[in-house]
């Protein structure tokens, strides 16, 4: 993993912390360093926001614009607004400081077992070849190759907005409850799930340019447009 943090003392500290807990760890000291040594081999990335070439919500983007790698967040920023932007950004969590080492340490593996099984869980059972592709007001969903387009261009969906739109398909125009999405795109129980999920559905609002490609349902959830 890629611990991305500009105080060496506790850059330091952080290191030999996930060291005991059995993650290998590389160090960057600003958005310059990170951007060199993300790889194929960097399976997660610890990010600090404030950075001394750059901001971290822009590495975020920028990371997450060509890499899927899982992002952690720390910072001392404790504002919700600054959460939910880093959310949005696809940051997959975020943790304010000062944090218990155990909440950080229990919260990566939490990250690591998303990532090692999510791809998987989230993805629904294969459909029916006659619901393979699906078209919601303009919005094209291709579950077989996993793609999302617009007029024929294909629209840049994070994993977990991919994975939103991929359980609300599985069944079309009936509602799926929050906590079942919750459940299968994140299985996972933070303190700010719900906005996180309402980020996502937005996310993929504006990212399609097509408002009702998810509707919502006021007080139940949320369902995949019905045309």
């Amino acid at each position: 993993m890629l611990v991305v943090e500009d105080d060496d003392r506790v850059a330091g500290a952080l290191c030999d912390l996930l060291g005991r807990h059995g993650f290998a760890t590389a160090r960057a000291a600003g958005v310059t360093q990170a951007l060199a040594q993300l790889d194929d081999a960097v399976d997660l990335v610890l990010l600090d926001l404030m950075l001394p070439d750059g901001d971290g919500f822009d590495l975020c983007a920028r990371i997450r614009a060509s890499r899927d790698v899982p992002i952690v967040m720390t910072t001392a920023r404790s504002d919700l607004r600054w959460r939910v932007h880093g959310l949005h950004l696809g940051a997959d969590d975020y943790l304010v400081k000062p944090y218990d080492a155990r909440e950080l340490i229990a919260r990566m593996l939490a990250v690591h077992r998303r990532v090692a099984s999510g791809a998987r869980a989230a993805r629904p059972p294969a459909p029916a070849d006659d619901v393979r592709v699906l078209d919601v007001g303009g919005v094209r969903i291709d579950l077989g190759r996993r793609e999302v387009t617009v007029a024929d261009r294909p629209v840049a969906l994070t994993r977990k907005e991919l994975a939103l739109l991929e359980v609300l398909a599985e069944h079309p125009g009936l509602v799926v409850r929050r906590e079942r999405l919750l459940s299968r795109v994140w299985r996972s129980a933070h303190e700010f799930d719900a906005h996180t999920l309402d980020v996502h559905v937005a996310a993929v609002r504006s990212k399609t340019g097509v408002r009702s490609v998810i509707e919502t349902v006021r007080g139940v959830g949320y369902r995949l447009g019905t045309g």
